[in-house]
């Protein structure tokens, strides 16, 4: 007989329609979120009774692992002494990924080899070993009952520690337990078929890496639950369902995704993560080479060939159209990938999960996903947690002020990304540098992140792209109508490009107020103040004070200035020369608080100009 394939179904686990039915419960993800953090010195563990298997099947297996480059542990029986199991076979179980326990005849009989064997399958519970048991001319039945010569041992273990003993029963609880896994066995068939198909599947499991999520994964278990949690509704057991990811960039996506897929990624055929769909995608041949990276991770075959995209399409739904799959595809921005990669779902089999995470809304729901969730900002006390375990990791004790961590804080607005990047840069250093550090990132953005939040811009249209900047230095907290009435007199399509920025978690409408996070609105300040660092004068946007009143009184406007929005809370004194607007011909917004402004004689308004509010006008 081959290896007994167990299907898990609703019952075994927990409730029908479930999208995710092992992981719902909360063991499952932490264990699964834990897992990929794990020490994990070898890649197999060897369980034996050396006198059965020492010198044949036993020596083959090890020599066929060693030379497909799977390290192996295993122990020399003679250094065994007593029954208790020693620290350093503990501690290799701990740290092994798999486990082989192979019953031969006399397992049973050796104290040290149940004790080895109620080990892993503790380890198997708590730290996610896989184990896999090679009944080695025994029945599984004689394991798990158990019968014959497991049950003459066992009477001999009660024999000599008490029927009642603790230890038995949690020896015998261990059989019953590794009896019942999925398994290899063996009689008469031929040993080198059995060592080829352990091998076979070892390199199969072993291949699906539990992913790296984070360094400090602060409230990801919480959300990876309530994503689950939230599907429900959506799914049957026989469904295929596809699932969206979407926010800000920085915002945790692909953090949570990986906790999703390590989570549950044992429960599909087959499986694979498709990181940075956007990046590569735009590299030669990127969506064939996605395309074949998907088939080759899934069927466990590198071999795969695609020679174009749309056969690339044919070859998904023709092999994979029977297989129950989880498959991730991480920042996906534009349809022809998803097209390309996932394009329906009965391109898969019954109960597969296609996960999506993106940056644009509407290019989730386009194309039929429903369950579409939004990952929002760490809370206040997520965000404390993440942000002291990066900046206060160091061994060097470094006292600081409440109020500059609070500051920091604030700074980041519970983005992770921005506390990831300033924590570990704070990390060790003193009271004068984290204030330094502060005051220079309210004038200059840090460009990490910027670099991060700033892909979503570069995405968009010019009319989109307008529309942002003009919100992001000017419109900030003001009304929806108003900002629409404003933008739309200069020409801009404003209903649909206020919609696409919305999608894109650019901006928020919050009780008909447009608002944005503040790292947001500083990458769109920054966008307009890298247009000429040095000179105000040659900026598209202009809102200082300061730069304003410099420009206007010496003449210092050029072609480049779009427009002048002042929101000065106190008035304000401003004399302005005769011709300052004279070579502002592209000048479409001028807005002035209450301030007085003077001139020298009459002033020269642009034709270009669309909207003015000028209190105390001249």
């Amino acid at each position: 007989m081959g290896r007994r394939e167990r299907e898990w179904t609703a019952r075994e686990k927990l409730v029908p329609g479930a999208l995710f039915p092992e992981a719902h419960q909360p063991s499952a993800l932490s264990m699964a979120a834990s897992s990929s953090n794990l020490v994990r010195n070898y890649q197999v563990f060897l369980s034996f009774r050396g006198t059965d298997v020492h010198n044949n099947f036993l020596s083959h297996l090890y020599a066929a692992l060693d030379q497909r480059g799977i390290y192996t542990f295993m122990d020399n029986e003679e250094l065994r002494k007593g029954e208790q199991i020693s620290p350093t076979l503990m501690k290799a179980i701990e740290e092994s990924r798999t486990a082989i326990i192979i019953f031969s005849e006399n397992y049973a009989s050796s104290p040290w080899c149940l004790e080895e064997l109620a080990k892993i399958m503790e380890c198997k519970e708590q730290r996610d070993l896989k184990v896999f048991p090679v009944f080695y001319k025994v029945e599984p039945r004689e394991v798990r009952t158990p019968r014959e010569g497991y049950k003459e041992a066992m009477d001999k273990h009660e024999s000599k520690f008490g029927k009642d003993s603790e230890k038995v029963k949690k020896w015998e609880k261990a059989l019953s337990d590794a009896g019942s896994l999925s398994g290899w066995d063996f009689h008469e068939r031929d040993e080198a078929e059995l060592i080829q198909c352990i091998i076979k599947e070892l390199s199969i499991h072993l291949d699906r890496t539990p992913l790296h999520v984070a360094k400090h994964p602060v409230g990801i278990d919480s959300r990876v639950q309530k994503l689950i949690s939230l599907s429900q509704e959506e799914s049957g057991d026989n469904d295929v369902l596809m699932i969206g990811l979407w926010g800000l960039g920085g915002i945790g996506k692909t953090t949570i995704a990986k906790a999703l897929y390590n989570a549950v990624e044992r429960q599909f055929q087959g499986s694979s993560f498709l990181a940075r769909v956007r990046e590569s995608s735009d590299e030669r041949n990127g969506l064939i080479g996605l395309q074949e990276k998907l088939l080759s991770e899934i069927l466990s075959d590198k071999k795969i060939t695609v020679y174009s995209v749309d056969k690339g399409i044919n070859l998904i739904r023709e092999r994979l159209c029977r297989k129950k799959v989880l498959l991730v595809l991480d920042d996906v921005d534009r349809l022809d990938q998803l097209n390309a990669l996932a394009g329906e779902g009965h391109w898969f089999g019954k109960g597969s999960r296609i996960i999506v995470t993106s940056r644009d809304k509407h290019l989730l729901t386009c194309r039929g996903i429903n369950c579409v969730y939004e990952v929002e900002a760490l809370n206040d006390d997520e965000a404390r947690d993440l942000f002291c375990q990066h900046a206060f990791s160091n061994s060097k004790k470094v006292e600081i002020r409440r109020d500059l961590i609070a500051n920091a804080l604030r700074y980041a607005n519970g983005l992770p990304l921005a506390l990831e990047v300033l924590g570990p840069f704070l990390n060790g250093r003193d009271e004068p540098a984290w204030e330094s550090t502060m005051h220079k990132l309210s004038k200059f953005p840090d460009q990490t992140i910027n670099r991060v939040l700033k892909t979503s811009f570069d995405g968009l249209e010019d009319n989109e792209r307008e529309i942002f900047l003009d919100i992001a230095c000017f419109f900030k907290g003001k009304r929806v109508q108003d900002v629409k009435e404003i933008l739309d007199s200069c020409d801009f399509y404003t209903t649909i490009g206020i919609e696409i920025l919305m999608e894109r978690s650019l901006i928020t409408n919050e009780n008909d107020y447009l608002q944005m996070h503040d790292l947001v609105q500083s990458m769109g300040k920054d966008i307009i103040i890298k247009e000429c660092p040095n000179d105000p004068g040659k900026r598209s946007r202009l809102w200082i004070f300061e730069d304003v009143r410099d420009i206007l009184c010496e003449h210092m406007g050029t072609n480049a200035v779009k427009a002048i929005v002042l929101d000065s809370p106190e008035p304000e004194e401003i004399t302005i020369s005769p011709h300052a607007f004279t070579n502002m011909k592209r000048l479409r917004m001028l807005i002035w608080p209450e301030m007085h402004i003077s001139s020298q004689g009459p002033v020269r308004l642009p034709n270009e100009l669309r909207w003015l509010k000028w209190s105390n006008v001249p």
